[in-house]
């Protein structure tokens, strides 16, 4: 499929050149010449038994020739060119269609560092049942070799990659989402480190007795496995052809792999998306924030601003990586290339940067085929067309009493295409990161908006983040979904390490280190929402600048500080006295409540948490308390200011 990116997409290449490897396969494509990355394709390919080997070259003919197949045997539903240029429909198997975490796995050398967060298995165990399993996968397939680079190609900040798969729809989607070709195998010669991905469907057309069946239109197997390799820095994948379970370069790569190299090496690999701020006066601003899943990540990667004279530019939506600099600031970039976005609630209305960035060149994962020949998905129009065809192929109307799009439905596209990204977004150099942000949706107890008084408390702040299960709607603290820096399935080792590790990087940083903010766009009160949200998150934007600069004023409150009466504008939004105080609301009790949880919690991880954390919760318990006390000698001065009124009232009588 054609790609609006030229710099991925050479608009030309030679026809594959054809071989053969020593095992008698006919090999497509220029191989690398590297020793130790040609030993390993043709070990795994060993293993396979496929039919063929193709050295991908990431050009835009290689892209054409893959999607005129997948279209021909009826795996790629091209859409209507006039609605949605270059652009085509995937249906995966239904058993197909999300990450499946129950089946990924850590494989570290000792257990204690995977941690009681991930699955862990020995890794010796774990490769020889991998072994088993992939023997023969790809008989009758052919083996893609896949070249691709996390960040521009050679950049201080970048990492490289091989990923081997048996799937053409991943080799389509890895030439969208990193930046993949030749150029990545010319590093690898010049003695560029790289990390090896492997990837099969399961589904071989060929058995071992030679006796062949029919392909599918999505291939793919009962039994998934997703197994990191930290220590080697190795990721194999079998079974699911769908996302972040077949593009390792995304979750399996950028972050639980890459979570442990920065771990070493001293930086930071985040689930975080990356925005630039810019004021009226023209002073910009870095944020990376860390959202867990339907808390408004995108929406706010893609910010459309209410209040004149703001703008945000997108610098990436889903992943940062950031580094120490020269000048002692952390710097970040957007290892991606592409969005891998969630298709339902994504609309005009929710976040029309996004449906723009939509317009062609997109591959679609489950989403419903409207007759035109375009698509549509929950969330796309206010009104659903009349007839569909549903993301399994049958026909659907607004009666039909089931989503026609999955609820777990996707948009590849490359991030190029974004008319919000910033004109300086592949900077190999990354950006200077000036706040941090955490949000988590809660009905209650959070405020809209609070700044971490110094680093220690940020990293408890991330540490605690959670959502709260269906008792919120009753408006109490109920059960937390707990989700630490939105990297619950994401961290490839023991979270609590990971937290002592964001309090070392916070020390080397000393007076760099970029201010930490919790925001929460979600707080109800008689279940309606406080805060109307989407582009008038601005406002809270504002304020954070406003903090950095030294001009917002701010209150403290036991939690951390939160902005002044006043300094936080409002106007023109309707919200009531009590709606702006119920925002900021800080109940001790229920906050102490909180604590106890926030313990428990901690206590799953064992010895492990660092000892700062430990005092963070023993600080706020103390801040409760004092507050709860101020309030009881409130209420009492109240209460005496009353009764002597009443006394002089009597008196008076």
């Amino acid at each position: 499929m054609t790609s609006s990116n030229p710099r991925t997409r050479p608009t030309s290449a030679p026809e594959p050149v054809r071989a053969r490897d020593a095992a008698g396969r006919v090999v497509l494509g220029t191989p690398s010449t590297d020793p130790a990355l040609a030993a390993w394709v043709a070990e795994y390919a060993d293993l396979v038994r496929p039919e063929a080997v193709v050295w991908c070259d990431g050009s835009r003919a290689e892209s054409d020739r893959l999607t005129k197949q997948l279209v021909a045997e009826g795996k790629l539903i091209k859409l209507n060119p006039e609605w949605r240029p270059d652009s085509y429909l995937a249906r995966t198997d239904p058993g197909d269609v999300a990450r499946v975490e129950s089946r990924t796995f850590i494989c570290s050398e000792r257990e204690e560092d995977a941690g009681p967060t991930n699955n862990w298995r020995d890794p010796d165990e774990m490769r020889a049942e991998l072994t088993g399993v992939f023997a023969g996968a790809m008989r009758g397939r052919i083996l893609y070799v896949v070249p691709f680079s996390m960040g521009p190609v050679g950049g201080p900040l970048s990492e490289l990659g091989v990923e081997l798969t048996d799937s053409p729809y991943v080799v389509l989607s890895m030439g969208l989402m990193t930046r993949m070709g030749a150029e990545v195998f010319r590093r690898i010669e010049a003695g560029d480190r790289w990390v090896k991905a492997v990837h099969t469907v399961g589904y071989p057309l060929v058995d071992a007795a030679g006796a062949a069946r029919p392909d599918v239109e999505w291939p793919s197997n009962p039994e998934k496995y997703i197994v990191q390799f930290p220590e080697t820095r190795e990721i194999w994948s079998f079974g699911s052809g769908y996302g972040g379970n077949a593009l390792l370069a995304k979750k399996s790569f950028a972050l639980r792999i890459a979570s442990v190299m920065a771990r070493d090496e001293g930086w930071l690999a985040e689930h975080m998306l990356l925005i630039r701020l810019t004021s009226p006066t023209g002073k910009r601003y870095h944020l990376a924030a860390a959202f867990p899943s339907a808390c408004g990540k995108t929406n706010l990667a893609m910010l459309r601003p209410t209040v004149p004279g703001w703008s945000v530019e997108t610098l990436g939506d889903d992943i940062a990586w950031m580094r120490p600099g020269p000048d002692g600031r952390l710097r970040a970039i957007n290892p991606e290339a592409g969005f891998f976005g969630v298709a339902p609630g994504t609309g005009e209305t929710t976040n029309p940067t996004a449906v723009q960035t939509l317009w062609g060149n997109t591959i679609f994962t489950n989403v419903a085929l409207r007759e035109d020949g375009d698509v549509w998905w929950e969330g796309l129009t206010d009104e659903a067309p009349a007839r569909l065809t549903d993301w399994e192929g049958n026909a659907w109307t607004p009666e039909s009493g089931r989503p026609a799009a999955h609820p777990n439905s996707r948009f590849t596209v490359a991030a190029s295409q974004c008319p919000q990204l910033a004109a300086d977004w592949e900077d190999p150099a990354g950006v200077p990161i000036d706040a941090i942000l955490f949000g988590g949706r809660r009905a209650t107890n959070v405020p809209l908006v609070t700044e971490a008084r110094d680093w220690e408390h940020g990293v408890f702040m991330g540490a605690t983040i959670s959502s709260e299960q269906t008792a919120a709607a009753e408006g109490t603290v109920g059960s937390l979904r707990r989700d630490p820096f939105a990297m619950l399935p994401f961290c490839g080792y023991n979270m609590a390490d990971y937290w002592a590790h964001w309090l070392k990087v916070g020390e080397s940083l000393g007076d760099g280190a970029p201010r930490v903010f919790q925001v929460n766009w979600f707080r109800k009160e008689d279940g309606k929402f406080l805060w109307p949200g989407f582009g008038d998150n601005v406002r809270v934007l504002e304020w954070i600048a406003g903090r950095l600069d030294g001009d917002a004023a701010s209150v403290d409150s036991p939690i951390g500080r939160v902005p002044a009466p006043g300094a936080l504008d409002v106007s023109g939004l309707g919200l009531t006295d009590r709606a702006l105080e119920a925002l900021f609301e800080v109940d001790p009790a229920r906050w102490s409540a909180e604590a106890d949880l926030t313990e428990e919690y901690f206590a799953t991880f064992g010895a492990k948490v660092p000892p700062a954390l430990h005092a963070e919760l023993a600080s706020l318990r103390y801040r409760l308390r004092e507050a709860a006390a101020g309030a009881e000698v409130d209420r009492a001065e109240a209460e005496s200011v009353v009764e002597a009124a009443e006394r002089v009232v009597v008196n008076a009588a």
